[in-house]
């Protein structure tokens, strides 16, 4: 990751304990074993931070062994006694600002929370609460879905590693939103999609829906092993890829 061609930096929050139950702590906890494993593979990692790992999540945590060697930075402190303030964009579905390219001396949040839509808008409360700038993904301006435009740290993690490593957003969005979205390409004129002063689209830590959270946890399982283990092969990365269709 030192070495890695890319400078971008993201960071997942892990300050949420008290907004979720024992459940859905395993499962953020699971997803952030998967983005671990998307990093690790690409060809130019992001600079990836966890941060607030203490309490009950550094116990989840504490099940995935060897995860104090990952190539990951580990933090018990806030992000905010890390970082700039002024360096620190928020992703939350709620902001209007749209962010349209990821700029390398920026700090990126993603909120750690799996809570199934209970806390709706935290994560834009606490960055205007913070005074931090705020964000989300361009996800309608480049596709349509035929569900809600929330996403698990995953897929938000594995699309911004994605156009860190050269794709569009359009070819990032298509790619990792699970088939059941039923994302397809927007269609539209080049020169009606952006603003060149917005920031960040729809990231909404998402949860997933109740009917897929049956199907998700065994192989949720088995990713997070192998993220910890970090000795993935072919067979298990096409078991992760058809997992994404079931944890949305």
């Amino acid at each position: 990751m030192a070495n890695s061609n890319c400078k971008v930096t993201i960071a997942i929050a892990l300050s949420f304990d008290n907004y979720m139950d024992e459940r859905s702590l395993a499962k953020c906890v699971k997803q952030i074993s998967r983005c671990y494993s998307i990093n690790r593979r690409a060809t130019d990692p992001v600079q990836f931070h966890i941060t607030s790992l203490d309490g009950a999540s550094l116990k989840e945590m504490s099940k995935n062994s060897g995860y104090e060697n990952w190539d990951v930075n580990l933090h018990e402190k806030h992000f905010t006694e890390i970082f700039s303030k002024e360096k620190i964009v928020y992703l939350t579905s709620e902001s209007d600002n749209v962010i349209e390219n990821l700029k390398d001396d920026y700090l990126y949040i993603i909120g750690g929370l799996v809570d199934h839509n209970s806390h709706k808008g935290l994560c834009h409360k606490l960055a205007e609460e913070k005074g931090l700038s705020h964000g989300r993904l361009p996800i309608s301006e480049n596709i349509d879905m035929k569900t809600r435009k929330v996403l698990t740290i995953d897929h938000v993690f594995n699309v911004m590693v994605n156009i860190c490593n050269g794709q569009s957003w359009k070819e990032a969005l298509l790619e990792i939103l699970p088939a059941r979205k039923g994302a397809q390409e927007k269609l539209v004129d080049d020169n009606t999609i952006t603003n060149g002063d917005r920031i960040a689209d729809k990231f909404a830590v998402a949860d997933e829906d109740a009917a897929a959270d049956e199907d998700a946890e065994a192989d949720e399982d088995a990713v997070a092993d192998e993220a910890a283990s970090a000795d993935e092969d072919a067979a298990a990365d096409e078991d992760a890829a058809a997992d994404e269709d079931a944890v949305c």
